[in-house]
């Protein structure tokens, strides 16, 4: 059965990225799930049981986080859209997140 999580680190800190908002949604806009990232920057596991293969986008409310932080940001959100091949496998979608940029890549 294919799985999802995320993980999201604030470079500029350099920690884990805590109490961000992650909402997973098909291709098509349907909303699948919403977590918020734990002490350690992760959501171990995010929405349905399985994940059919197709194209998903997780949204990162990174403008709230940086506000919340007493930051400014520059992208009030990060979307990730990506491809599920396979829907057995585990997929694991890092971020790694600073003020005024993002980098991103599939993780095991």
């Amino acid at each position: 059965m294919g799985t999802l999580s995320t993980h999201v680190l604030d470079t500029s800190l350099g920690r884990p990225a805590a109490g961000l908002a992650v909402t997973l949604a098909t291709d098509d806009g349907t909303e699948l799930a919403r977590a918020t990232t734990d002490s350690d920057g992760r959501v171990g596991t995010l929405g349905p049981e399985v994940l059919e293969a197709g194209d998903y986008a997780l949204t990162f409310a990174t403008g709230d986080y940086f506000t919340a932080s007493g930051a400014t940001g520059f992208y009030p959100n990060v979307t990730i859209t990506f491809t599920i091949s396979d829907g057995s496998e585990h997929y694991h979608v890092p971020l790694l997140l600073n003020p005024y940029g993002y980098s991103t890549y599939r993780g095991s």
